[in-house]
């Protein structure tokens, strides 16, 4: 028997090149960094950036365990906020202080103004740009959910890339005390800034490629202006060095944070609802049996299937199979929402249930 095929869609050139561009200019920062500072400063500074990044990204990617989201979208998303994000924030933000700079002020009313204006409005268009990028590609934006995830992800990069600036700043002025410091503040206290502020631009962003109502793109600055006005709050908190204000921000983060795992969560219980009242209408092929629609109904029963599937050398089959069938029900939605040609439908319905067929027969 030949082995079950590869749920994967065909890469986008467009997105390959996305991804080599950004990933190129976060190399070219961190490049720059390396040679304007002491090594040992840098190493430090980026072991203390990445450090973190697998529980983050661990963390992020949990609330995408229904449907996936393509890895190359994702990697597109994080290197997006780690390189072309984060070089032309620095460009432009360099240019707001020459100008606030130019017309009389001081630099520290420079300072606070890039800080507490700048930074926000420069760097949420920025990160948020990426989510743009993939509306065009609205087939894997199903929900309110996968807007969340790619925000994160280009939130996460942005970070990573920005925290090494920080840290290395610190190292210079005081130190590895100095360094260590920040990074438990940046890294380990409030390390979910970025993708949270981001994160509104990605429920808007979602919220318009899924709704057909008139007014659904208005959805797109509103997100803009919460996640501007978050970062706002937070930064105009840390300019201030008041621990009332911080401890305020801080404590609004993480209802902002509640928030979103909460529309998470709802999201997925009404699609796995859904997904139990698609697929009965595939019985008759016998490419689903009631046994399938209840495991595939439930997270927890998926989880088991798998765990059973896995340890009969059958994981991947297994994988694919719910893949498949979770793919199939988001397509009657995506249909029933967009008006889908008829064609058009046939040949992805057509293609999932090869794949069904496929990794059933394992």
């Amino acid at each position: 028997m030949t082995r079950p095929p590869v749920l994967s869609p065909r890469p986008s050139k467009a997105l390959i090149i996305g991804l080599v561009i950004s990933s190129v200019c976060a190399l070219l920062m961190l490049a720059l960094m390396l040679v304007s500072s002491d090594p040992k400063g840098f190493g430090l500074s980026a072991v203390m950036a990445v450090a973190p990044l697998p529980v983050l990204l661990a963390a992020v990617l949990a609330l995408d365990r229904l449907e996936p989201e393509p890895k190359l979208h994702l990697a597109f998303a994080f290197a997006w906020g780690a390189g072309v994000a984060v070089v032309v924030a620095i460009a432009l933000s360099l240019a707001g202080a020459a100008l606030v700079l130019s017309a009389g002020y001081g630099e520290a009313v420079a300072d606070d103004f890039g800080t507490v204006i700048l930074a926000p409005v420069i760097e949420e268009a920025l990160k948020g740009s990426a989510l743009l990028l993939l509306l065009r590609r609205r087939k894997e934006i199903d929900g309110l959910t996968d807007g969340i995830i790619y925000a994160a992800m280009a939130g996460l990069g942005f970070a990573a890339v920005e925290n090494v600036g920080y840290y290395l700043s610190a190292y210079a002025e005081t130190g590895t005390g100095g360094a260590v410091g920040l990074f438990v503040f940046r890294g380990l206290i409030a390390p979910l800034g970025h993708p949270v502020y981001t994160s509104m631009i990605g429920i808007g962003v979602a919220y318009a490629a899924t709704r057909r109502t008139p007014m659904r793109f208005l959805a797109i600055p509103l997100g803009y202006l919460g996640a501007v006005v978050l970062h706002g709050l937070w930064n105009g908190a840390a300019t201030l060095g008041s621990l009332p204000a911080l401890g305020g921000a801080y404590l609004l983060a993480l209802c902002v944070i509640v928030a979103l795992v909460v529309v998470t969560v709802r999201e997925r219980k009404r699609v796995l609802s859904e997904i139990g009242g698609i697929l009965p209408a595939y019985l008759p092929t016998g490419l689903v049996s009631p046994q399938d629609v209840g495991m595939l109904s439930s997270l927890r029963s998926r989880r088991d299937a798998r765990r059973w599937a896995k340890g009969h050398g059958l994981g991947k089959p297994m994988a694919d199979y719910q893949q498949a069938a979770t793919e199939l029900s988001m397509l009657h939605l995506r249909a029933a929402r967009e008006g889908m040609p008829v064609a058009e439908f046939e040949t992805q319905r057509d293609a999932l249930l090869h794949v069904m067929a496929t990794t059933r027969r394992w």
